[in-house]
């Protein structure tokens, strides 16, 4: 079949893109279609092998950060492509919806959501937009057509696929749609190599992008007044001043590591003592298994995708809240357990990429013997 991607937009490189940056290995021939990228930035060098075709508005709503505030146009933006050509769409769909394109009436439209767009369904987003009262009211008024446009454009789509039961689960609630979870792919079996032979040392790892919604203040001021050692992988996204607060409400024991390499990271992973991951409704959390494939066990919120990559008190330990308090007593309990290495990187073998592989290419062929 002739099959092309379809994705929100090529800024940032993060879990999403991760899973785009596997389909597109998965089918080189697909092109990718984008509401916009920006050139030089994370993305737009992860894939700058690969054509891509942006949006009639990209060169309007790229400029400064102005696709967030002129949002309203998304039915404009995804309805100028023109995907009629193509025999199957894959669409990788989340905050920029990514639908209502057009589309090839016997063709197929297969949507891989990462989760309905955080911002019209009341979750917490990156970016606090509710903050400023003109701003909470222009929101409340477009959100209000967003949502008739994002419910339109999901009955276009055949086939959903949930990055998590989480997420299906919002599927099910907001689009009325059935859909089949599958796992986004962590690169497990490199992580497991990467790990073997390296010794643990007396710090805890957060790999996040700098963003409020990623329960990043919760960790700092919990390890500071706990007197542990605290290392932040991670850079901040657009104009967020998240790091200069953390800055300021951390201490000597916490260490801001920016971006770094693959091969560094994958290090960090496996000498980390344990990792924190206190987001109280992350969509699935990759970094969180990547912790785990590299044998390294993580207190993590008891919420979100959390609840379905942590086994509590065999590869990590779920909280109900993140107050100090609470931190204490988990890292109490943390210290008691014995942990396996081998159990713990056992267990995330089910969100391998190559389990992914397999499964996006039974539907395809599926798709493929329906034609």
């Amino acid at each position: 079949m002739k099959i092309a991607l379809v994705h929100d937009y090529l800024k940032e490189f993060g879990g999403a893109e991760r899973v785009l940056r596997v389909l597109a290995d998965m089918f080189p021939q697909a092109p990718i279609y984008t509401a916009f990228k920006v050139d030089g930035s994370l993305a737009g060098k992860k894939f700058a092998d690969r054509k891509i075709y942006q949006s009639g508005w990209a060169s309007l709503i790229k400029r400064g950060r102005l696709y967030s505030p002129l949002r309203f146009l998304l039915p404009w933006i995804w309805g100028n492509i023109d995907l009629s050509d193509y025999d199957l769409v894959i669409t990788s769909c989340s905050g920029y919806i990514a639908r209502g394109f057009k589309r090839r009436t016997s063709g197929w439209v297969v949507a891989y959501c990462h989760t309905p767009p955080r911002f019209l369904y009341g979750f917490i987003t990156n970016i606090d937009w509710q903050k400023y009262l003109p701003v909470r009211f222009y929101g409340y008024i477009i959100n209000h057509f967003l949502r008739q446009f994002d419910w339109r454009s999901a009955q276009q789509v055949d086939i959903w696929l949930a990055n998590s039961v989480n997420v299906q689960k919002r599927i099910k609630k907001f689009y009325r749609r059935e859909s089949q979870v599958v796992y986004p792919p962590v690169m497990v079996s490199r992580l497991i190599e990467a790990s073997r032979g390296v010794v643990k040392k007396d710090y805890f790892l957060v790999v996040s992008r700098l963003v409020g919604a990623k329960g990043l203040e919760e960790t700092v001021v919990a390890m500071k007044n706990l007197g542990k050692n605290l290392k932040i992988v991670g850079g901040a996204v657009g104009r967020s001043k998240m790091k200069e607060k953390l800055i300021k409400i951390g201490g000597d024991k916490i260490e801001f590591l920016g971006r770094v390499s693959d091969k560094k990271l994958l290090h960090l992973y496996a000498e980390a003592k344990g990792f924190i991951a206190l987001a109280r409704d992350e969509d699935f959390g990759m970094t969180v298994v990547e912790s785990q494939a590299a044998g390294t066990p993580v207190i993590a919120f008891n919420g979100g995708g959390f609840k379905e990559s942590v086994k509590d008190g065999e590869t990590g330990i779920l909280i109900n809240d993140t107050s100090v308090k609470a931190m204490r007593q988990a890292l109490i309990r943390f210290d008691k357990i014995i942990w396996h290495k081998a159990v713990i990187q056992r267990w995330v073998k089910k969100f391998s990429r190559q389990r992914f592989e397999n499964e996006i290419m039974t539907l395809v062929k599926e798709l493929e013997r329906k034609k």
